[in-house]
């Protein structure tokens, strides 16, 4: 009995590394096609007459801070430093403990101001009141002063709340953007054929990068060994798997860190929810929910280039506790919105993206704890074809070094990002070693996120410490 029920497994895990491997075989050659489509029609509208044009659709910066009073002065004025002729910065201030209200209105000059706020979405914390500077050199600034609701979503919705522009674009107070990321990512918002919703781009680690009062000086290879891992990860998610989803439309996520809004798309979806702990995910699907349900043509649009920079966990601990915070934030999405699975109303998001997501995203960590103690069963109960195991788990380690050899050098071609050949090898070397270091504590993450999201533990965010250009402890 036992036998048989290993033999079926075996074959399952057999026939399940076939579907994973053609996937990604089919997300490769998406991925090239949508890369090479946006090198192309890149310049279609020159950056500089989006500059000068006076018919482009403002703009929203909204940045929440909680306990930022160390660099909150620096990193504004870097969001206030952006190329874009039609745009405001929003700095939400989610009841801060510390001085960070203090030092902007010391800094910036403000003063609170009378403001008709209008909570088409409602926030769990209060909002106080609104500053604006006295200064016309920071007109563009506006500070929402809100009582802290442990969350960074309801935050952001009170970000919205006061924004006065059509679009708006989510991002973390200590994120360091390019100074063109505006117009890049307004772009396809300006010349989409259908209405454009929501548009993302890469994200890189800004860990040992040289930054001067917000600035992003000098871009460095992460020095650790984590940040290193994170890196070569960020590089195959972001040129690999999220440009092969955008060149077909299939777009479930546009990262938290940075992400550019149709507002009234979003207001009308509700908004970002505040107990969700994969808010950036949430968001998208309920957009795209909205559109289907009232059969408005849309699109979310991706661009192969890194214009944000954050820092990223530098410690095994840390990195852990990210990680599970991401898994309880997948299953706890894919379970609310379950009646799109399948669900002939909302077209490829029910029978290709969801599924996509379910079976390679939420179900592998499963597989290979189950994978793990079948193989021990196996060793001590049946007479195993080590053979036949291992020409498999050669095939998929083989097909993994591909894909991400593939993304670094696609990456390198672009972009550039590394000082010399020194870093990349660095970056290959850690591709090939990155199963049995790094892949196991993902694995474990994963599970003990899924773990507490079935016993029901609480969902809170947690404290994800930072120790780049900012010591301070922060509410991620």
């Amino acid at each position: 009995m036992l036998e048989s029920i290993l033999n079926i497994y075996a074959y399952f895990v057999g026939i399940f590394s076939l579907t994973y491997i053609i996937c990604y075989c089919i997300l490769a050659i998406l991925s090239y096609y949508a890369i090479k489509r946006y090198l192309n029609t890149k310049n279609y509208i020159p950056n500089n007459v989006i500059i000068k044009s006076n018919y482009i659709p403002g703009v929203s910066v909204i940045a929440p801070a909680f306990n930022e009073g160390a660099t909150v002065v620096y990193n504004v004025k870097s969001l206030l430093s952006l190329t874009y002729p039609k745009y405001e910065v929003v700095l939400v201030n989610d009841g801060s403990s510390d001085d960070t209200l203090e030092k902007l209105i010391q800094e910036f000059e403000l003063i609170k101001v009378d403001f008709y706020y209008q909570e088409k979405i409602k926030t769990k914390g209060k909002v106080r009141g609104h500053y604006k500077s006295t200064n016309p050199l920071y007109s563009k600034l506006l500070v929402v002063d809100k009582e802290n609701a442990k969350s960074k979503a309801d935050a952001s919705n009170a970000g919205i709340n006061s924004s006065k522009h059509p679009l708006f674009v989510c991002t973390d107070v200590d994120c360091i953007l390019k100074n063109d990321t505006i117009i890049k990512l307004a772009k396809p918002f300006i010349e989409g054929k259908k209405r454009v919703i929501a548009s993302g781009a890469g994200i890189r680690i800004s860990n040992s990068c040289e930054v001067k009062d917000g600035f992003l000086v000098k871009i460095h290879f992460p020095k650790g060994w984590y940040p290193r891992f994170q890196e070569l990860e960020y590089v195959r998610a972001f040129l690999f798997g999220r440009m092969a989803w955008s060149q077909i439309n299939g777009l479930l996520l546009v990262s938290g860190g940075l992400g550019m809004f149709d507002k009234e798309i979003a207001v009308a979806a509700g908004g970002y929810w505040h107990k969700s702990l994969g808010e950036d995910m949430d968001l998208i699907i309920r957009m795209r929910k909205y559109m289907y349900d009232n059969k408005l043509s849309f699109s979310i649009q991706y661009i192969p280039e890194s214009l944000c920079w954050t820092e990223v966990p530098s410690t095994k601990e840390v990195l852990i506790r990210q990680r599970v915070r991401w898994a309880r934030g997948l299953i706890q999405t894919l379970y609310l919105h379950k009646n799109i699975f399948l669900n002939p109303k909302y077209g490829k998001t029910a029978f290709l993206i969801f599924p996509y997501f379910f079976l390679f995203e939420f179900l592998i960590p499963i597989l290979e704890l189950v994978g793990i103690i079948v193989l021990i069963l196996s060793f001590f109960v049946l007479d195993l074809d080590y053979h036949n195991f291992l020409y498999l788990s050669s095939t998929v380690y083989l097909f993994y070094l591909i894909i991400t050899f593939i993304s670094i050098l696609l990456d390198e071609i672009i972009y550039k990002n590394y000082a010399n050949t020194k870093e990349i090898i660095s970056l290959i070397l850690m591709a090939i070693i990155e199963p049995f270091c790094y892949h196991p504590v993902n694995v474990y993450a994963s599970l003990k996120g899924y773990y507490h999201f079935f016993r029901q533990k609480e969902q809170s965010w947690g404290n994800m410490q930072r120790q780049g250009f900012n010591t301070t402890p922060k509410q991620n």
